[in-house]
This record gives C-alpha cells, structure tokens and sequence, in this order.
C-alpha cells in the first residue's frame, strides 16, 4: 500500500536540506571508533532533546553509553535502532594526503557525496532516521503511535576486547525483563542504498592452530608436518563447502559456504611444527550455528593425520557463543512491503526487497525480544570499512522523506 498521493509532496516541501546535512556532519565529526561510543552519545542527546524524545543514557559497559529515547502515543510502537560505532580510521589521512576528504572526521562534500568515516555504516542512517521525525513535526503532522530510538555501541568489531554487541545485548535485556515496552516494528540503519533486507545470513569465525613436531630438515623424518597436514585438513574443509553449497539455495541470499580467510605457518629452515589458520562459515536461515560447528570440526579432526593436534577457537561470539545466527521475517511481511513503498514512492528504484549480505544485530530484535526487523538506511555497504566510505545526499534527503512518510503511515497522523 503506497503512502496518500499528498503526503510525500507535503513533507518533500517542508525538508531542510541544509539542517539535514549540518546533522549528518556533527555526527561524522564525533569520533566514534569502538570503544569511543560517547562522544556520538555526546552529540546525539541535545538533538534527542530538541526532538521532545526525552532521551536516556545509559552505560552498558564502563565508560560507554548507549542513547535511547522516545515520543510516546497510544497506538503501535515503531523502533529505530543503530550502532554509535564505527570502524578505525588508520592510513584514511595518509590515503587522501592533499584532497578534500584527508580529514576522516571532517564530512567534507565532494560531488553530492558526504565523505568520511561513519558517514554511512551508520551515521546517515541515525540521521535520517531523526531527520525523518523532525521533518513530521515539520510538516504539521502529529504522531498518533509511538516512536522510538535506540542507539547502542559495540557492534563494529576490530578494536581489541570490543565487537561483541554487548551495546545490542543491555538493549534487548531490558525489553526482555519488562523493563522496556517492546516495539511491534523495528528498522535497523544499516546502509541499504534505500532497499529493505529482511533477511541476513548467519555466521561463524573458527581460528585454528595445528601442531605437529619441528625437525631439522635433514632429518624429516624426526618431525611432524604440521603444514603438510594444514593442507589435509584445508582439502576437506573446502569438499565441506563445497557439499554444504549444494545443500540448497536461498532466494535472497544465496548459498551457504566456508570461507579460508588467513594462514600462517613455518618459516624456519625445518619441518613446520605448527600452523595456523582462520576461516568464516556464512549460514542460511533454518542452519545450527551449533550443529554447523559441530560439522566442521569433525572434518577438521577426521582429516588431522596421526600424531597431529588440533586446537579450534570461536573468537566472534555475538547473539551465540560461536557467533551471529541467521535472522529475518518474511519476505512479504506487510509492514515491510509499506515500508517499501514509502521508499518506491520517495525514489524510483528504491524499496526492493532484498537479503543482507552481511551480518549485523538483527537476532536481538527477532530472537531475543521477538520484535520483527529489516534493515534500511541510505548508503552502500560495499564501500564501507575502506578509504572510499561516502555517503550520496540524495539518497540521504530522500532516506528522510521516505522515513518519515513510513512513520507517518505506522504510527498514524492528525493534523495540528
């Protein structure tokens, strides 16, 4: 169902690009490299204020703050949700040496685009997403329904002792325990240049060390190949994949796999007597991170020669200790397909339905507190985490149009 034929046109003529843009520009310039979470806090609270969203901050681990507020009604509740922190931003200054956008933090304007670290994983999607309310309020509407925002740290990970969604995790606790009213709706900003995912794949990290026994090269004999028998170990994991590939096919994710991502053994002039190596298992939605763990490690010790250990690590633990379990609702759920059209109507080509093809903290809102989820926001995933991270204005300014007639069209309006 398409938003009324006058409500697009009424908040288009209300938007105020220049405010938007000043926003989306004190949030890049927050720092907010994980770890760093308060300083985006810092700069959110006074606008969540100006916003009537009574906002509270709320430590979920010393010294990091998660954000959240909002603007009660009496009809359905609707939730925004997105992560404060962002990934570092070393050799960003030394890459852009003499140009524009050197400052990582200074969402300099080239072309349309807004550059720098944030501005799209996620910073324009918390932008939008208030921008989208400021832009109601506006436009003369009163909300009828509720909406809400939370705004939590440590979902990026990288920095050491951090990225474990322990931000997402105090979130979901408190609606768990009542303590929160739970939504009927959540919107998760991750960069979606505009198309609704509502569906993610699941994944798990394993590090694995195999040991042998070291030896003088002349007398190989005397050792145990520990990369002789990596490469044992490596052929059956990827004949897994390749089995576990043939498995099935999802529709908007595709199919499922392991991934060798690193290595790292020998090195002296002898029989390697240790070897190491990374990998990351994508998982479909219905697939065990348990039963799919269990999997690999079986073709891991049954390929190990005789005398060979290994030892296996799970490093990324996120909603479960092995890491970050496939998430969604359906594909033709009706508050996804009008939000869809709220971005079809704000935006030819925009509001598809898609699959994630990256992990994030859906499964605290579909799983733990059974909210359903998706995922929309301007800006491409493609190119964040790297030097050529930007956000398009136009996709930002139309996010906030659309954004807003969604609200609009959830919680319900009267005209002041």
């Amino acid at each position: 169902m398409s938003p009324s034929s006058d409500l697009l046109p009424r908040l288009r003529a209300h938007l105020d690009p220049d405010h938007a843009l000043a926003l989306l520009r004190r949030a890049v310039a927050a720092e907010s490299v994980t770890g760093g979470e308060a300083r985006m806090v810092a700069m959110l609270a006074p606008e969540m204020a100006r916003l009537r969203l009574d906002p509270v901050v709320e430590a979920f681990l010393p010294g990091r703050p998660n954000i959240r507020g909002s603007r009660e009604g009496e009809g359905p509740r609707l939730l925004f949700m997105g992560h404060t922190d962002t990934v570092h931003a070393r050799g960003w200054a030394e890459h852009w040496a003499g140009q524009p956008q050197e400052n990582p933090f200074g969402g300099a304007v080239i072309g349309g685009d807004l550059w720098g670290r944030g501005a799209a994983d996620l910073k324009a999607g918390i932008c939008a997403s208030l921008a989208a309310l400021d832009l109601i309020d506006r436009a003369g509407l009163r909300l009828k329904g509720s909406v809400s925002f939370a705004f939590i740290g440590d979902e990026e990970s990288g920095e050491p002792g951090s990225g474990i969604s322990a931000g997402a995790r105090a979130y979901a606790a408190q609606v768990a325990a009542g303590a929160l009213p739970r939504p009927d709706f959540a919107v998760y900003v991750e960069p979606t240049q505009l198309q609704v995912f509502t569906v993610q794949m699941g994944f798990f990290i394993a590090d694995v060390t195999v040991r042998g026994r070291s030896a003088y090269f002349g007398r190989p004999e005397l050792g145990l190949d520990a990369l002789k028998a990596t490469h044992a170990i490596l052929s059956a994991i990827w004949a897994q994949s390749e089995e576990i590939s043939a498995r099935g096919h999802h529709p908007l994710l595709g199919r499922a796999f392991t991934l060798v991502t690193g290595i790292e053994g020998g090195g002296l002039i002898a029989v390697p007597g240790e070897c190491r190596f990374s990998l990351i298992r994508k998982l479909l939605p219905g697939e065990s991170l348990d039963a799919a763990a269990a999997e690999l490690e079986a073709a891991i010790r049954g390929a190990a020669p005789e005398g060979i250990t290994v030892e296996i690590a799970w490093p990324a633990g996120r909603d479960h200790a092995l890491g970050g379990s496939p998430a969604g609702i359906d594909a033709g759920h009706p508050v996804a397909a009008r939000l869809a059209a709220c971005l079809a109507a704000a935006r030819p080509g925009a509001g598809r339905i898609l699959g994630a093809p990256f992990w994030s903290e859906m499964p605290f809102l579909t799983d733990r507190i059974g909210c359903p989820a998706v995922y929309c926001a301007p800006g491409d995933i493609s190119i964040c985490h790297t030097f050529e991270e930007r956000v398009p204005l136009s996709d930002y300014h139309d996010g906030i149009v659309a954004l807003a007639a969604f609200i609009a069209d959830f919680c319900g309006t009267d005209a002041e």
